[in-house]
Parts: C-alpha cells; structure tokens; sequence
C-alpha cells in the first residue's frame, strides 16, 4: 500500500490543502508528528485548523516499547509535536486547542464538546461512540497501531499503567516530559 501512495510530499499537500466538498463541512485529517520529514516545508499548516492530543510521555513510552523495543526520541514524536505546536501557535497569533488524552478518557463528553467548540464544530453524541472493527479511513498503520481500539465501540475509561520507563530511555523521557509539559499548559479544560 504505502509503495502506491504519492510520495511527491508537494503534492501531498495539494491534496490535503484543496477546499472541502460541497457534500461535506468537514475534512479531518490525523497527522503523526513524527512523519514529516525536515525536507517538507510546513506553511501549509497555517492554512488549516489545527488541534493537538497529547500524551503523559510515559504512557506513550510504555505503549511503543510493545511494539519496538529501542525507540529513539524522533520516533515518539513529542520534540517534533511541541516545534509544530509553537509553528502553528506563531503563524495563527493564537493557541491552537490542546487536548490530552487522559482528559479525554476521563470525560469524553465534556472534552469533545470543548473541542468542537475550539475549532467551530457542532457537537454531536454520535462522536462518543463508533462501529468495531479496522475501518478504511483508520489508515495503513491501523492493524498494527490500533488492535485494541478496534475492539471498542466508545471511549473506554482512563486507566493508568503501571509500566515503568525503562532505565535505558531515562534521557528520552526527560526531553520528551519537557515537550510534553510546554502543551500541557495548554490544554482545554
């Protein structure tokens, strides 16, 4: 799949940037922070509304080391998260809405409604709950990102995990909690 998809990133982001159809109001786009190459201008993210879900970095640590044992701190994300955060936040004269996923799983009505008030969305329930399973539009990774996920219907209750950071990713976690923490002060409440 991904050796058919476009890899002109220029075009890419035509694709990405073109005005919404008439059928639709919303055109919703999940970008991983750690994707982009440094090669890729990012000015086009001016041009869309932008939100950011962040994650307690040991949370997100414990989760990857399930997946790749020995991740560097560009895998994770976060450095690459809080750049594109203060690019958006410089570009927009504005505080982009911040939303952490804890948050979310604590009260997810609350936080979606906060969030489409954020980006001039009208809430609606049917954002609480969804159909099991993979779905085209979860993307290429989704088989092996989101197994658990595919196992829900809704959002499931915030439970913290008991793994540790391992001692080898001390550096790692620390520079990523900095990240983390400048977004935190953010977040929608």
């Amino acid at each position: 799949m991904v050796a058919i998809g476009e890899t002109e990133w220029r075009k890419v982001v035509l694709h990405l940037t073109v005005p919404i159809q008439k059928d639709k109001q919303i055109f919703f786009q999940k970008h991983k922070t750690h994707h982009p190459l440094a090669e890729v201008d990012r000015e086009w993210l001016s041009v869309m509304k932008n939100c950011f879900l962040i994650r307690d970095p040991r949370e997100v640590i414990a989760s990857y080391v399930k997946k790749r044992e020995d991740p560097a701190l560009e895998d994770l994300g976060l450095t690459q998260q809080a750049e594109i955060f203060d690019f958006v936040h410089n570009r927009a004269k504005s505080v982009p809405p911040v939303v952490d996923a804890k948050d979310v799983l604590e009260n997810p009505e609350r936080m979606l409604r906060l969030l489409s008030s954020a980006v001039g969305v009208e809430f609606s329930k049917s954002m609480l709950s969804w159909p099991p399973g993979l779905h085209e539009t979860d993307g290429l990774w989704a088989k092996y990102w989101y197994t658990e996920v595919a196992k829900t219907t809704s959002f499931q209750p915030y439970r913290p995990t008991q793994d540790e950071v391992p001692e080898r990713l001390r550096e790692t976690y620390q520079r990523c909690c900095e990240c983390y923490e400048r977004l935190y002060h953010y977040r929608l409440r």
